[in-house]
């Protein structure tokens, strides 16, 4: 059965990892092996169990301090979406960015209610995990190499320095639609969600704030969504007996996601995801290499 510390300790690993492009869920499969929590790692690939009601709470509580913090945003953002419906006209960038953010939260949302369950059970397994840890630093490495050849001799670091970039009231809906088709991938556990996104964007021209902004903003209404969907997981049988160990999780997720969003919205605004990339290939070669 899950412990108070259990879900303490995966809570504070769903927040930030969630947020930081290293792949929340390769790591709540990798921890809990080199831990030793064996019922933990059984619950995650079981088809019925405490682990369900588990994710219902972290994500949950990553989602209310993704609002939080970018409380006036998603304020502006809602205001402009209802007055651009009664109008049928999309005028300014909080309405562009609303219609964005719908378009690429459709396949992401599509793909979660076909797959997530099926593929969790199949791949939430230490060996797999590792394995695309180490693609999600190669992905993020990939990313940073077509960001710095697009921008050719210019300096990729600082926003003054992309004048050229594209901004998010710039971005296209087929864009958004790419950008959100990409996030689907961060089914499979190891492959980050943010980082996915966040290459997505800077592929498609955006630079590294932008691009975390879309990302952070983009995962609010997919990982809130997947809490609510599964609600029935945390009210029924799954959550009898750990309801207090998942709510003194989800607090600890809460706290940990918002300090990360707020460390990372300013992270990006100057620096890069290579430090992100080595880490994944680092750990995710030595867990291939424990597991195999």
């Amino acid at each position: 059965m899950l412990s108070f510390f259990q879900a303490i300790v995966l809570g504070l690993l769903q927040g930030v990892t969630e947020l930081f492009p290293v792949s929340s869920l390769g790591h709540s499969v990798i921890l809990p092996q080199l831990l030793g929590w064996s019922d933990v790692v059984a619950a995650q690939s079981a088809t019925e169990s405490y682990f369900l009601a588990l994710l219902v709470g972290l994500h949950v509580a990553t989602a209310l301090a993704l609002v939080v913090f970018y409380r006036d945003t998603w304020a502006r953002i809602i205001r402009g979406v209802l007055t651009s419906i009664g109008t049928r006209r999309i005028e300014t960038p909080d309405q562009r960015l609303g219609w964005l953010l719908i378009v690429a939260t459709i396949p992401a949302g599509l793909a979660g209610v076909l797959l997530e369950h099926s593929l969790r059970v199949v791949f939430a397994k230490p060996l797999a995990a590792s394995g695309f840890l180490v693609v999600n630093g190669v992905i993020l490495l990939c990313g940073e190499w077509v960001r710095r050849r697009s921008q050719g001799p210019m300096a990729p670091r600082r926003r003054q320095a992309t004048a050229h970039g594209r901004r998010l009231d710039d971005l296209g809906f087929r864009v958004a639609g790419t950008v959100g088709l990409a996030q689907a991938f961060a089914l499979l556990p190891g492959i980050s969600r943010s980082g996915i996104t966040m290459v997505a964007g800077l592929v498609r021209g955006l630079d590294h704030e932008d691009s975390a902004r879309f990302s952070f903003l983009l995962a609010t209404p997919i990982i809130l969504a997947a809490g609510v969907y599964k609600l029935p997981d945390l009210l029924g049988h799954n959550g009898d007996g750990v309801r207090p160990q998942v709510l003194a999780g989800s607090i600890a997720a809460g706290i940990a996601a918002y300090l990360s969003v707020r460390f990372l919205s300013r992270y990006f605004t100057a620096r890069t995801l290579t430090p992100f990339a080595i880490y994944c290939l680092v750990v995710g070669l030595i867990c291939v290499v424990r597991f195999a």
